[in-house]
């Protein structure tokens, strides 16, 4: 055992370092935006929402995908949803389940029209994806898919 250690007196790294406690885990969020690509579940009732942003050369780059959406949010979501038309950039893309997973997802390709805003923890990979599920915060039909910032990997 360590020893106890009151959290509340040692919120940041430095505090820690300072007390001579081991530093706690926390996590950084912030909200951006990102475009739907994909959903999980039905078109009338999406379960989850697979989400890109466009790299440098106009392709649309998957970025990481939702938590399980709210029923209202689902509902919400889903009517401003289109059905994939013909030439669909992730035509031919599996997904995997998780992080490390063999597991692929059941998706369905959606028109790459409709930008949302969500929480992301701001831990990403070498190619700019998050390391874990995005949180829905709303839909932004007022944002066209060139208003999202292009994906830019981690430096």
């Amino acid at each position: 055992m360590l020893g106890e250690t009151d959290v509340t007196r040692c919120p940041t790294h430095a505090e820690s370092r300072r007390v001579g406690t081991l530093p706690l885990h926390q996590q950084v969020r912030e909200t951006t935006e990102a475009i739907v690509g994909a959903i999980t579940g039905s078109l009338a009732l999406p379960s989850s929402l697979l989400l890109g942003r466009y790299d440098d050369d106009g392709r649309l780059q998957y970025t990481g995908r939702t938590t399980t959406l709210a029923q209202a949010a689902s509902s919400a979501v889903a009517a401003l949803l289109a059905p994939a038309r013909r030439g669909h950039p992730w035509t031919g893309w599996s997904f995997s389940a998780g992080w490390g997973s063999r597991e692929t997802l059941d998706v369905t390709l959606v028109e790459p029209e409709l930008v949302v805003e969500v929480g992301i923890d701001v831990a990403r990979d070498a190619s700019g994806r998050w390391r874990h599920p995005a949180r829905l915060h709303r839909a932004r039909p007022d944002l066209s898919p060139a208003d999202v910032a292009r994906l830019t990997p981690p430096r």
